[in-house]
């Protein structure tokens, strides 16, 4: 059945428009201000009402972990929970990481993350791949997954979780070789793992066991520093960069710099360094201190979260993501006794949207546009699949929200549709609610209401060599080329 949006504001990230919008078969076919329905659909179609609403592009989240082996637990948002939480919270697609172990191939780790995944998503997904270890197997096996057939286009690098999945430098800068080599965007955490190593020696040395000791051994510096080095190997690399989890001022500071210097190089906030702080470590709350762990911490000044949305809204950070990767508290429990085994991982996908709102746009910071640009455009653009997604416009794939930006609701983990026990912005009350969800043309969110089945989700295969970050790359080979001196004479 088609679908016709009448009466509301089409909001991409270029423009803001009165127009009525028409959907048939997963497909947005029609764009206009008093849109007349065509005679073969005139009676085949369902009216939504968006008078005084806006009509978005669905939400992409570019960094989720559903399911995922960590820490000797399995998160437990898996591809079905998780990507049903999404969909409540007007996100559309979701970019999962697959995190082979340093012994697994990445053909094998691909086929597990595929196998987890097709049967049980609820909206569109596709797939990063992390190199957690390096030789001429997985040389070979990243050309290979950059195929259309298997569809990744980025490859993230671990500088953090010693002897799990970091990596050295030679290995980060090998990588990084060969993302350009193939067209790959190179994607890092960046942290100082040996560092982090030592100091949590120390604290527990010290006798500081409980949560406090996480941030502690993960200062902010450790974090600036790491993203300057992937940022240099980065460069000397031809390779554009990507950090994810942009969680302090410093490491903000660093990609900015960078930046101004030519680089190529995309900053990612996530919900959670946006709506919280560091402050809630230092709870006498265990359980409540433990539930915000993820890595890196969150910033124990409490003025980061604004900043970074200022660094959101003047274009020096660039779009916004989750890290969604939720464990439950009795998950959490496991580190009762020693903060290096507390499950690191919060939520965040459901709740994105609303947070990146309330934070930007109801605070005056950013405009519609820019929180369509943060959510959904740019992520679409740097991962390959814009226009198709990301955009109002006929020709792309029907994945709409009707927005309510005057709405409010409060975020609880007692509504929220995730599958674990907390919610890091328990009580938080946001402006602009997702009224209406539309996946593949199909109305599967509807004023509370969800209306979803397992595996309805697709597959997107990302393409590399994508030109929004790639084509500045030749150019640049040609002046990094290196040079001899003849000295023949002699």
């Amino acid at each position: 059945m088609a679908l016709l949006i009448k009466n509301g504001t089409v909001v991409n990230d270029d423009l803001m428009i009165k127009a009525d919008v028409l959907v048939l078969d997963g497909k947005i076919i029609m764009v206009e201000e008093n849109l007349v329905v065509p005679e073969n659909l005139s009676k085949d179609y369902q009216i939504y009402d968006a008078t005084d609403r806006l009509v978005i592009p669905g939400g992409i989240d570019p960094h989720t972990h559903m399911q995922l082996p960590f820490m000797g637990e399995v998160a437990v948002d898996d591809f079905y929970a998780g990507t049903r939480a999404a969909l409540a919270g007007g996100t559309t697609m979701i970019i999962d990481f697959v995190i082979p172990p340093k012994t697994s191939s990445l053909l094998e780790a691909y086929k597990q993350w595929r196998d987890w995944a097709d049967p049980k998503v609820c909206c569109d997904y596709a797939l990063s791949m992390a190199v957690t270890t390096w030789n001429e197997q997985i040389s070979e096996e990243m050309k290979i997954v950059t195929e259309p057939s298997f569809g990744i286009n980025s490859f993230k690098f671990f500088l953090a979780y010693k002897n799990v999945f970091m990596v050295t430098d030679e290995e980060f800068f090998q990588g990084l070789k060969r993302c350009a080599q193939i067209g790959a965007l190179g994607r890092v955490h960046a942290e100082n793992g040996s560092v982090i190593a030592e100091k949590q020696k120390e604290l527990l040395e010290m006798g500081i066991t409980g949560p406090e000791g996480h941030t502690q051994s993960r200062p902010e510096e450790l974090e600036a520093e790491a993203t300057n080095r992937a940022c240099t190997l980065a460069s000397q690399a031809n390779c554009p960069l990507y950090v994810v989890h942009v969680m302090s001022k410093g490491a903000a500071k660093v990609i900015a710099e960078h930046r101004q210097n030519g680089a190529i190089v995309f900053g990612e906030p996530i919900a959670a360094g946006l709506g919280c702080d560091g402050t809630h470590y230092y709870s006498k709350d265990w359980m409540h201190a433990a539930a915000h762990i993820l890595s890196p911490p969150l910033s124990r000044d409490p003025t980061t979260p604004s900043t970074l949305m200022d660094l959101l809204a003047c274009g020096q950070l660039h779009l916004t993501a989750t890290d969604n990767c939720t464990f439950t508290c009795s998950q959490k429990k496991l580190g009762l006794n020693d903060f290096t085994k507390i499950p690191n991982g919060v939520n965040g996908v459901e709740d994105r949207m609303s947070v990146v709102w309330e934070k930007g746009v109801h605070s005056g910071k950013i405009d519609p546009m820019k929180f369509v640009s943060i959510t959904s455009t740019t992520a679409a653009r740097i991962f390959n699949c814009y226009p198709r997604k990301g955009r109002i416009a006929v020709g792309s794939d029907a994945d709409i929200v009707i927005w309510n930006p005057s709405a409010t609701r409060t975020i609880s983990a007692q509504t929220h549709h995730h599958a674990n026990d907390f919610n890091i912005f328990e009580g938080m009350i946001v402006h602009g609610v997702p009224e209406i969800t539309i996946s593949r043309g199909k109305v599967v969110w509807e004023y509370g209401e969800l209306n979803v089945e397992a595996g309805n989700g697709k597959f997107i295969s990302l393409p590399p060599f994508c030109n929004y970050v790639f084509s500045a790359i030749p150019a640049r080979a040609r002046k990094m080329q290196p040079i001899s001196v003849d000295r023949s004479n002699i």
